[in-house]
């Protein structure tokens, strides 16, 4: 080879590895700033918001959740109360918004005792209860999660749950170290879901969760996890944060959060639990979950030398948008609507809207509009990031911008010409246009760490059609006692659409729910008959179309196939049209059994199914296709068992005889019973037992069990016997 060809072919393979270092470098850069998207969301908040749904409902009618302090938390209110701001020890605000029922907990339900969960932060009990309702939520069995990389990023601070004790209570004692541990509460919810990715607990104090969340997607992105929990949490267990920002002169006197307003006089302390479980969008996409909305871009920094230890710094604020849109590859201006951290302090309101009119607020042709949620449940602290996220993830989709209460004029600390910046005074429509809605989410904590993300409007999507399922149909309700069967079956009831569609509606509550240890199944034809039947449960009555019982969970799966006598004429035709799994298997027995027989499988299934020959090849391709349906929905049986026909299936199931093997077993032995019984109508099959008589069951127009000894049969055990009825009918047992 000439050096010009040696030189040719060297370019030639620089060029291809060039070539195919740019192709990884796409693919690397592709996946860092790969949307996230957020599959599901739970939470509980003040004024009963206990779902998204219900507090998108109250930022929509614009109500507000503040009430007096909670008397169920040991704390002496007329003691701790003073109106006067200089008096120690006191708090001169007794309104906020609270979780009132945060003492309630179902010990039962996650296993754990009741004495430990005395001990356990409310922070990790809400945490358990809302982790379980995300996973329901985005259409995912919790159980089914159990050994997935899967990663918790909790954002919270200890709240002082607890806090002081020397002793534990009674019968409580080594559970107070991880019950009141920060550190638990990422490490409980992977302890419990058997979750194995990454596993954190930030505290950045109100920026904790919004922190939180931005460790989420890089995780996501960076290929640690394959699911993410972001979680926010703050569940006062003392009146500290109280009378702390009592002796800063921060907190509001009527508990309110005025938000860039002229009278905005201090803080409103809120509480709350907020969850939302991520993963890559082309993962979401690709499994078939739903996709609320995506987290196009984050950042965190933090305000280094401000003018003091907590206080907020505006240039670090900036900066964290700006690094937030760039990490989302977009502008300023591609920004709608910003849910500020917005707490209502006379400090850090101003300084905040300066820094979103110093960004967002130049170069743009339609304002950008400020709200905060804190108007409506007070500052939730920890959870205030997550809080937001919900609030807007919900306006994204109600295509609304909405109001912001408590605001009367705006803030005069603030130059509000000096950009295109405008408070949510009043509720908005927010158009539709030909680019994606999209929000930002501000958070910053006491602890001088800033978070921002931005977020866009879920990817449009067609519709999916489901198959028509009409006639009877299962609806299964589950849970750990027989008490909340019963109420599960209340709520389902509650929920039903006036026409809902049944098919999706049953199929959702086998698939997509942990199927708990007490069941009720109802078998209903229309939704008439379900409402009637979800009435009978909740009531705790009984019904002939309703099974009610215990499930062994721990206990193995058996397939069990019987023998001749279990078919009946147009068994299988809907299945095959409407499960292709099923369909598809059925095609392979009809293939097979085609080399034995000369008669049509699928013509069959119409037909009389008279002929012994025919009936137990059609019942083997019926029973080994639905054991092929079971198995798609990841339903594996422990062993396996049949009975004449059924025991072929078995084998074939079982791996141990072939497809075609398993035709012509069927095939064959079904034409030689045929030809034996030709004329006499039945078949007797003989079992010695060990006294030595004999059981023999006879198959034929009624069912059969004669005894007698062997002799007397006048064949050996498994032989084929012609029986004359007449002669064996005073044996009948």
């Amino acid at each position: 080879m000439s050096t010009e060809d040696k030189l040719r072919d060297y370019l030639k393979r620089v060029t291809s590895d060039l070539r195919q270092a740019n192709r990884r470098l796409r693919e690397r850069d592709d996946r860092d700033a790969e949307p996230i998207a957020i599959v599901a969301m739970s939470c509980r908040f003040p004024g009963g918001a206990t779902s998204p749904e219900l507090l998108w409902d109250l930022v929509a009618d614009g109500r507000e959740a503040l009430s007096g302090l909670p008397a169920n938390r040991g704390w002496d209110i007329d003691a701790c109360y003073d109106p006067d701001p200089e008096r120690a020890g006191t708090t001169y605000a007794r309104d906020g918004a609270f979780v009132y029922d945060a003492d309630q907990f179902d010990t039962a339900f996650f296993g754990i005792s009741p004495r430990e969960a005395v001990a356990m932060d409310p922070q990790q009990r809400l945490l358990l209860e809302t982790t379980w309702e995300v996973f329901e939520r985005a259409g995912i069995d919790p159980e089914s999660v159990r050994g997935s990389r899967s990663g918790v990023f909790v954002g919270a601070s200890n709240q002082g749950y607890g806090m002081g004790l020397l002793a534990a209570p009674p019968g409580a004692e080594g559970h107070l170290l991880t019950g009141g541990a920060t550190a638990v509460l990422s490490g409980r919810l992977s302890y419990t879901f058997g979750l194995e990715g990454p596993s954190i607990t930030v505290d950045t104090m109100c920026s904790s969760s919004l922190v939180a969340v931005h460790l989420a997607v890089r995780s996501l992105r960076q290929g640690e996890c394959s699911l993410a929990l972001a979680c926010g949490a703050t569940i006062m267990g003392t009146l500290r944060s109280f009378v702390e920002f009592s002796r800063q002169r921060g907190l509001s006197r009527d508990g309110r959060c005025r938000a860039f307003s002229a009278d905005a006089d201090g803080t409103g302390w809120g509480e709350g639990v907020g969850v939302l479980l991520l993963e890559r969008l082309s993962d979401a996409q690709r499994l078939g979950h739903q996709v609320l909305a995506t987290v196009r871009g984050t950042a965190i920094n933090q305000d280094g030398a401000s003018n003091g230890l907590t206080a907020p710094n505006g240039p670090s604020q900036q900066r964290v948008i700006l690094a937030a849109l760039a990490d989302a590859r977009l502008s300023t201006e591609d920004v709608d609507l910003v849910e500020a951290h917005g707490t209502g302090t006379t400090l850090g309101d101003p300084i905040e809207a300066q820094a979103l009119i110093a960004t967002y607020g130049q170069d743009r042709e339609r304002p950008l509009w400020l709200g905060s949620l804190k108007s409506n449940i007070g500052h939730t602290q920890a959870a205030s990031g997550i809080a937001g996220v919900i609030k807007t993830v919900e306006a994204l989709r109600h295509g609304v911008l909405p109001k912001t209460l408590h605001v009367g004029q705006p803030s005069p600390h603030v130059d509000w010409a000096a950009g295109a910046v405008e408070l949510l005074t009043e509720a908005r429509d927010w158009p539709v246009t030909d680019v994606p809605r999209r929000a930002a989410v501000s958070s910053f904590g006491g602890s001088g760490t800033n978070a921002h993300a931005i977020l866009e409007q879920a990817p449009s999507v067609e519709p999916v059609v489901g198959a028509s399922v009409g006639g009877w149909l299962p609806f299964v309700v589950s849970g750990r006692s027989a008490d909340a069967v019963r109420a599960q079956a209340g709520r389902l009831l509650a929920h039903l659409e006036p026409e809902p569609r049944l098919a999706d509606l049953g199929c959702s509550l086998v698939g997509m729910r942990a199927a708990l240890e007490e069941r009720a199944v109802l078998i209903a034809d229309g939704a008439d008959e379900l409402r009637a039947g979800l009435t009978t449960l909740a009531a705790g009555g009984a019904a002939a179309n309703l099974v009610q019982g215990t499930a062994n969970v721990a206990g193995k799966v058996a397939f069990v196939f019987p023998g001749q006598g279990a078919q009946w004429v147009g068994m299988a035709v809907e299945l095959m049209a409407s499960a292709p799994v099923f369909a598809a298997r059925m095609a392979e027995c009809a293939d097979a059994l085609a080399e034995f027989v000369d008669w049509s499988l699928v013509d069959a299934l119409g037909g009389e199914l008279s002929r012994v020959d025919v009936v137990q090849p059609v019942s083997w391709a019926v029973m080994v296709s639905l054991a092929a349906l079971w198995r798609s929905y990841g339903i594996e049986p422990d062993a396996v068992v049949g009975h004449s026909q059924g025991e072929i299936a078995a084998a074939c199931v079982a791996g141990g005889m072939s497809l075609r093997d398993g035709a012509r077993v069927v095939a064959l032995r079904s034409k030689a019973i045929a030809d034996e019984l030709a004329g006499r109508g039945g078949m007797l099959a003989v079992t010695e037992v060990p006294d030595g008589v004999s059981v023999a069951a006879l198959n034929g127009p009624s069912s059969i069990v004669v005894s007698g000894s062997l002799a007397a049969l006048e064949g050996l055990p498994g032989k084929r016997i012609p029986v004359d009825y007449a002669s064996h009918s005073e044996q009948v047992l």
